[in-house]
């Protein structure tokens, strides 16, 4: 697994202070992407939490989720949350450091009241002190909170600064890529009030020393509880490592719902990631699971065909013009606006989402904007099939014979790709033990892109004779 060390500056560590009108809490930003361009600690918010206590607790969950392994818990992660001024709502984002949970909790406008939101995504610091800080607050007295430096230090930007160095696995910039390509197949298929949600969450295992607590659990809706099942039947959803929804028990005090997301399942279907959303007072938690404790959103291939065509390299280079860190992307507005089918600004929206230049709210159902603070381009780098895929189309090892597409390896093995149905198989390994459900194997991947590009040329080649050039 790849890993880089990102610097990650701070004008001070954020603190948790006490004052005669109440707490003030400051969380100090790094460089991040604005309207204006990159600012070196952009600022997004100065004003009260209406609920401050569930606010504490929710920040504290995504914290959780960033400092945690749930796979091999014996090693320790170190990220940082990132920040997104939408206009309207603060969004803050972590993922945990082995790839399988993703985290957001979303202060709504009813949770804010001060200044108006900015717009831009960044780094927030979140220390251990500040932890412990926010762990304390036992009241609803008022809470002030500042996103971005105070205004005394947004003109006197000199002196010293607090950096870290945070490790940034592949793994997990692709995460963020994975996650909101499968969020956006969710389907609301269970909402909990508070008391049962209480019920549920509490009952559930806690992890042992490596993490796991056995398989994937399968709930079926009964009523306002869930019913478990041994297996999979329509209507279900997955619970994959029920111990990585420790993070909820953080706000289960302040909850009023819990609902639960997951894509469409018949009887007998293998384990899917799911969304546990918990609403609190002007805002709402979510954890995201990857279908598998063991096993990260990375790899999981939903992004390779968006990443694998140059049509909608194009259309998201179009689309991300268009885009101005929108609380819920109107995908009718951006077809409009940017002359393209609704269905290819869909896929520029995924493409864009492969460097984490949006996300999906499952709440809304709709993408949202905004700007990760890393080296995005890595993931579309760093991926290893994308990259296989590549180097077979390079190579010449692809031969298209109707809907047959044939892939010689560079050792020598023949690989037959079948069209069935919109959906390629492969003869490969790869296709044998996952049948589709973590993206195209680099085979069936290599025969889209040379089956694309025979499309292309066709398609020019026509435009020359229509236009009359023989």
């Amino acid at each position: 697994m790849t890993r880089s060390l990102q610097a990650v500056a701070y004008r001070r560590p954020s603190v948790l202070d006490s004052t005669a009108d109440g707490r003030r809490l400051g969380l100090e930003t790094s460089r991040g992407a604005t309207p204006t361009g990159t600012t070196d600690h952009p600022r997004f918010f100065a004003g009260f939490l209406t609920a401050p206590q569930a606010a504490s607790a929710g920040l504290l969950a995504v914290a959780d989720v960033a400092a945690a392994r749930y796979y091999q818990r014996q090693l320790r992660a170190s990220l940082d949350p990132v920040v997104t001024g939408n206009g309207d709502r603060l969004r803050f984002e972590s993922f945990s450091g082995c790839g399988g949970v993703y985290a957001r909790l979303d202060v709504l406008t009813a949770g804010l009241d001060g200044d108006e939101v900015g717009h831009g995504t960044t780094n927030v610091d979140v220390n251990n002190p500040l932890r412990e800080a926010l762990s304390r607050i036992g009241t609803d007295d008022p809470l002030h909170m500042r996103v971005g430096p105070d205004d005394l230090t947004v003109t006197t930007l000199d002196g010293p600064v607090v950096e870290k160095k945070v490790p940034l696995p592949d793994r997990w910039l692709r995460g963020f890529a994975e996650s909101q390509v499968i969020a956006a197949g969710f389907d609301l298929r269970a909402e909990l009030p508070a008391a049962e949600a209480v019920r549920f969450l509490r009952a559930l295992p806690k992890a042992g020393a490596r993490g796991a607590v056995g398989g994937p659990r399968w709930l079926v809706p009964a009523g306002r509880a869930l019913r478990p099942t041994t297996r999979a039947v329509p209507g279900a959803v997955c619970l994959p490592g029920p111990e990585r929804l420790i993070a909820l028990q953080r706000v289960l005090r302040h909850a009023t719902t819990l609902r639960i997301y997951g894509p469409p399942v018949g009887a007998g279907s293998a384990a899917t990631a799911s969304a546990w959303e918990m609403v609190l007072p002007g805002m709402r938690l979510t954890l995201t699971l990857s279908p598998d404790a063991s096993r990260g959103f990375s790899g999981e291939g939903g992004v390779l065909d968006a990443l694998a065509t140059d049509e909608a390299a194009g259309d998201a280079e179009l689309i991300s013009v268009l885009l101005a860190w929108e609380p819920r992307i109107d995908v009718t507005d951006l077809a409009a606006a940017s002359g393209l089918t609704p269905e290819r600004v869909r896929a520029a929206l995924v493409r864009l989402g492969t460097s984490g230049r949006v996300g999906y709210d499952t709440a809304e159902a709709a993408y949202f904007h905004r700007e990760l603070p890393y080296d995005s381009a890595r993931v579309e780098r760093h991926n290893p099939r994308l990259r296989s895929a590549q180097a077979l189309v390079a190579a010449g090892a692809v031969a298209l014979d109707g809907a047959l597409g044939t892939v010689t390896a560079e050792d020598g093995h023949v690989h037959r790709v079948r069209d069935e149905a919109g959906v390629l198989t492969c003869t490969c390994l790869w296709w044998a033990k996952y049948r589709g459900g973590r993206g195209p194997c680099k085979h069936a991947l290599a025969v889209r892109m040379v089956r694309r590009g025979a499309a292309a040329e066709q398609g020019t080649e026509k435009a020359r004779v229509d236009g009359g050039v023989r």
